[in-house]
């Protein structure tokens, strides 16, 4: 009776076990998967030239002002693509913006609402100027002694950046309501990971060609591939 019973107990104890090792985990209900965007412009690039008369140590004589930055394969370069409705953990790393050779670098960043480093590696005098609605604009002299300001975004919208000093310096933050979103790079390629899953509507924006809006259907663990063509 004893060795009946004990094989009883080794029988359940296996197959307790063999229930525990295959019983599949829980589905993560954040699992998202890849957006890889494409974004184009049928046009010619949009360049201004401007003399330069101050710091030209520093800023050189000649400012080009690269407003449509379009790459051999008709990619364009600069835009922010994002998926603006949908939530998730909010990026913690701070966004640094640089003041170098007189020009805003990048030209153009994206973020979610928090703090801005403004740097100054030019060693001269800038001036920061931006022009906003949902956050109080700044304006406000950056000395060469001071190497760093740091500013709050707190609203999201998408902010111009200037000089007072160098009329020409020009960048955008794009202070965005959700954590997937990225930059084109030179082809006009950006990659948006951990999406979730789901009808998503894609959106990009342009400072010169605008807003264009997109729907795709996002799989967990997968790649949605979506492209956009720019107009004037």
């Amino acid at each position: 009776m004893r060795r009946a019973l004990g094989a009883v107990l080794a029988a359940a104890v296996v197959a307790g076990v063999l229930l525990f090792v295959q019983r599949p985990g829980p589905v993560d209900a954040q699992g998202g998967g890849t957006v890889e965007v494409t974004v184009t412009y049928n046009g010619a690039p949009v360049v201004e030239k401007l003399k330069v008369n101050k710091d030209t140590e520093k800023c050189g004589t000649e400012a080009v002002i690269e407003k449509v930055v379009v790459g051999s394969n008709k990619g364009l370069a600069n835009a922010v693509v994002s998926v603006p409705s949908a939530k998730g953990a909010p990026r913690m790393a701070k966004v640094t913006v640089d003041q170098h050779g007189c020009k805003f670098v990048p030209h153009v960043t994206a973020m979610m609402p928090g703090e801005l480093d403004l740097k100054n590696s030019d060693d001269i005098l800038h001036n920061i100027h931006t022009y906003s609605t949902a956050n109080p604009s700044i304006n406000k002299a950056q000395p060469k002694f001071k190497k760093l300001m740091m500013e709050k975004f707190e609203k999201p919208e998408i902010i111009k950046l200037t000089c007072d000093v160098h009329s020409w310096m020009l960048g955008w933050v794009a202070v965005l309501p959700t954590p997937f979103f990225a930059v084109t790079d030179a082809g006009g390629a950006a990659k948006i990971e951990s999406v979730p899953a789901g009808k998503q509507t894609v959106e990009v924006w342009h400072e010169t060609l605008g807003k264009q809006t997109k729907e795709v259907d996002v799989k967990a663990g997968q790649v949605a591939k979506v492209s956009f063509e720019m107009k004037k």
